[in-house]
């Protein structure tokens, strides 16, 4: 359990240095039927902030916690990038996507913590 808490963390840390906002932790942890313990959502202003987002995200977990995601999708596009950690999911979107698909409330009992965005 607390690496999988470290690991969140350290994709937070990674957002916040490509200054993404909006960030939500929705919990999953003991929902049944669920892909992974972790959902990590934020946003980026346009493509190329949210495509430095992810890139951010890897670059700090790689350093910090020498792990790589399994996989990454969405960059060609960069409206929204999906980051498969296995326990911890990351989707950073562009604001129209991310209102359209509004992924932290798909599951209605997860537990969300949203993040202050940093000035």
């Amino acid at each position: 359990m607390e690496q999988t808490t470290k690991l969140v963390e350290t994709i937070v840390k990674g957002i916040q240095e490509k200054k993404g906002t909006g960030i939500v932790v929705a919990d999953l942890d003991g929902i049944e039927g669920t892909i992974c313990r972790y959902f990590v959502v934020c946003q980026g202003n346009t493509p190329t902030q949210v495509e430095a987002i992810a890139e951010s995200v890897g670059d700090v977990v790689r350093q910090e916690l020498h792990e790589k995601p399994t996989r990454v999708v969405g960059l060609e596009r960069a409206l929204w990038v999906a980051m498969d950690y296995g326990d911890v999911l990351v989707h950073v979107f562009v604001p129209d996507m991310r209102e359209y698909y509004d992924l932290e409330h798909l599951w209605a009992d997860a537990k969300l913590n949203r993040i202050a965005d940093l000035d």
